[in-house]
């Protein structure tokens, strides 16, 4: 009953027309950036760390473009509701799907490496571009939330892509590859490992990044073909996403030399337009400083428990 009532107001919401949601858009700015000031200090040394060599009025110009957009992305994702394939088409406009198309027609999958930028959401848009050959899949992180899990599913699938919790992107992928069975499947690769799963850093925006490198593995396991999904905004309301071949043959690159283009392909992607990253995710929380300590070179296993008592055992171990 819940998510009968939550599902009718979102899909109520969601027939707003666009004015409209923009106007609520432009007041929620007002609330967040000069009244809550949400995850102020997140954003703040995300983007002075990122941009050392802008000054702060130019790194402030950033904040304040970030927080327009970020209200601008929730009311479009409420939009998603209702949207319709030929509104979404022109709203979301896919360029490269012609060479997407072409390996998905001689039965090879491809994967999509995206991040958290642009409007993310309205890529899930691209089965209407897509050859019907191959099977659009998308994974998702699941939510702690069920109600809006199940109400984000359903606004993710409307458009005929199928959901694939991360915990069973493996199992899935090898099925349909059994099947002989083209896909592509949509990886949102920026986001931040488990202690546990850390096994290679980068160097993305001055920052040393540790950075998943499932999808990676998955790729060049099952012989997918990567694009990257450059995203770009042409105008309130509208964007653009290229999909640029990364290469034909994964199998055939060094370990995590996937993963290292896909960060400078992302990297690329936000100095062209930096308001439109996720600069509000604590991305950088984990550092090697920290994972150093965690790790056990005995084991080679790393310690997930507090911090203060793996410092006080160590501490100790010395002392003897």
């Amino acid at each position: 009953m819940t998510y009968k009532l939550l599902h009718a107001l979102w899909y109520l919401l969601s027939l707003l027309p666009f004015r409209v949601l923009y106007g609520i858009s432009d007041g929620l700015y007002l609330i967040l950036y000069h009244g809550l000031k949400y995850r102020r200090r997140v954003i703040c040394k995300n983007i002075s760390e990122s941009f050392p060599d802008k000054t702060p009025e130019e790194q402030e110009a950033i904040i304040r473009s970030f927080y327009r957009w970020l209200c601008d992305y929730f009311v479009e994702t409420l939009k998603l509701m209702s949207l319709s394939p030929k509104t979404l088409k022109k709203r979301m406009v896919f360029t490269g799907i012609e060479t997407l198309n072409a390996y998905s027609e001689a039965g090879r999958s491809c994967a999509l490496y995206l991040g958290h930028y642009g409007q993310w959401e309205w890529i899930s848009s691209l089965p209407l571009w897509m050859s019907p050959k191959a099977v659009p899949l998308q994974v998702y992180h699941v939510l702690e939330n069920p109600l809006f899990d199940r109400l984000m599913l359903h606004a993710r699938q409307r458009q005929g892509a199928v959901s694939v919790p991360i915990a069973e992107t493996l199992r899935r992928v090898a099925s349909y590859n059994q099947q002989k069975q083209p896909i592509v499947i949509g990886y949102i690769a920026d986001q931040v490992p488990f202690w546990n799963n850390i096994h290679h850093w980068v160097d993305f925006l001055h920052h040393d990044t540790p950075v998943l490198t499932g999808s990676e593995r998955i790729i060049k396991r099952m012989n997918e073909v990567p694009f990257y999904c450059e995203v770009s905004r042409v105008r309130r309301g509208y964007y653009r996403c290229d999909l640029k071949l990364m290469t034909e043959d994964p199998q055939h690159y060094p370990d995590y030399a996937l993963t290292d283009q896909y960060f400078r392909l992302l990297e690329q992607n936000i100095l062209r337009d930096p308001a439109l990253y996720l600069w509000s995710h604590n991305r950088w929380k984990r550092t090697r400083e920290e994972y150093n300590l965690r790790y056990d070179e005995e084991t080679g296993r790393v310690d997930l428990g507090p911090l203060e008592e793996i410092l006080a055992r160590k501490q100790k171990a010395t002392s003897l």
